[in-house]
C-alpha cells in the first residue's frame, strides 16, 4: 500500500479510534470500538423508480466518530447518506426496503416526525447554500422555525454555533452583514454553524470541501476533528487523502454495494479486498 497513506495515518492527531465492523462480503457487524452504535443500517435496498441504487447494505456507525463513505461517482454513497435523515423522501418515485435505526429506533416508519428527525440529523451539502439573509439570521433560522423567540437565547445560540464552526472570530463584528459577502470557505462553515444551531446528534457532510481551496479545506478538516467530540459525523468524499486524514472508519462502495468497511488505518494500509486496494491506489475510479 502507498506510503503516502501510511504517513498521513501516522500523523493524524486523533483523540481515539472508533471503528465500523470490517467486511469482505458487503456487510458489517457491530463496531469494535467502545462507543455505542448511533446509526445502524440493516439490509437496506433503495430504488429511484425502477433503478436500484443500493443493494443489501448493512453497516453500524458508532457514536462520536467520523465515518467516511468512499467510492466512484454513482456508487450510491450519497443516496445512503440522504437516507439517514430521509432527504430522499423529497424525490418522487423512491422506494426503500430494510431498516435504518437511530439510537436503536427505526427512522423509516410512517409515524416518524420528520422535522424532529432532521433536527437530530443535520446535513451539510457539497455546495455552500447560505440564505440571502444576515450571518446571524442564517444561524438563527432553524431555532426560529423550532419556536425559539427569546432574543437573548437566539443570540446565545448564534454565538455558540459560530464558535463551534470556528467562524466566530472572523464574523463577530459583522453579524448583520449578508452571508453572501463571506468567502466560499466561510460560507461552508456558516452552513455547518446553521446545522449545529438545532442541536443535532448526527452531522451528515456530502463532499463538504470539494469546491474549496486548500486552506479552506484544511479549516473544514480541522473543524471535523473538533466536532467529533460531541457529534457523530458521516462524510462522503472523493478525496482519498481527506478520508485518511479525518475519519475513524471508512466504507467503500461500488455500483450500489458496500464492498468493504473497517477502521480507516486498516482500510488504507491493509484492505481485505483487492477491489478496495485498486480504488484507493487510483487504479480505477
Amino acid at each position: 500500500m502507498s506510503r503516502l497513506y501510511s504517513d498521513i495515518l501516522s500523523r493524524r492527531a486523533t483523540t481515539g479510534t472508533a471503528t465500523a465492523g470490517t467486511s469482505t462480503s458487503g456487510q458489517s457487524g457491530p463496531p469494535s470500538g467502545t462507543g455505542p452504535v448511533k446509526v445502524s443500517v440493516e439490509a437496506v435496498n433503495f430504488w429511484y423508480g425502477a433503478k436500484q441504487a443500493l443493494f443489501d447494505i448493512t453497516l453500524s456507525i458508532p457514536a462520536r466518530s467520523v465515518v467516511a463513505f468512499i467510492g466512484p461517482s454513482g456508487c450510491g454513497k450519497s443516496s445512503l447518506l440522504r437516507l439517514f435523515n430521509r432527504m430522499n423522501d423529497l424525490t418522487d418515485g423512491t422506494r426503500q426496503t430494510g431498516r435504518i435505526r437511530l439510537d436503536g429506533k427505526p427512522i423509516d416508519g410512517p409515524d416518524v416526525n420528520l422535522v424532529d428527525l432532521r433536527r437530530r440529523v443535520g446535513m451539510v451539502f457539497q455546495k455552500s447554500n447560505p440564505f440571502p439573509k444576515s450571518i446571524a439570521e442564517n444561524v438563527a433560522f432553524g431555532p426560529r422555525v423550532a419556536g425559539v423567540r427569546d432574543a437573548a437565547r437566539l443570540e446565545a445560540i448564534v454565538e455558540r454555533s459560530l464558535r463551534q464552526a470556528a467562524l466566530w472570530g472572523e464574523v463577530r463584528d459583522r453579524l448583520d452583514a449578508s452571508a453572501l459577502t463571506l468567502s466560499g470557505g466561510q460560507q461552508q462553515r456558516l452552513c455547518i454553524a446553521r446545522a449545529l444551531a438545532t442541536d443535532p446528534e448526527v452531522l451528515l457532510m456530502d463532499e463538504p470541501a470539494s469546491a474549496l481551496d486548500p486552506k479552506s479545506t484544511n479549516a473544514i478538516e480541522d473543524l471535523i476533528f473538533e466536532l467529533k467530540r460531541d457529534y457523530t459525523i458521516v462524510i462522503v468524499t472523493h478525496n482519498m487523502q481527506q478520508a485518511a486524514r479525518v475519519s475513524d472508519a471508512t466504507a467503500f462502495f461500488f455500483e450500489g454495494r458496500m464492498v468493504e468497511a473497517g477502521p480507516t488505518d486498516e482500510m488504507f494500509t491493509r484492505p481485505q479486498r483487492k477491489q478496495t486496494e485498486d480504488y484507493i491506489t487510483g487504479r480505477f475510479g
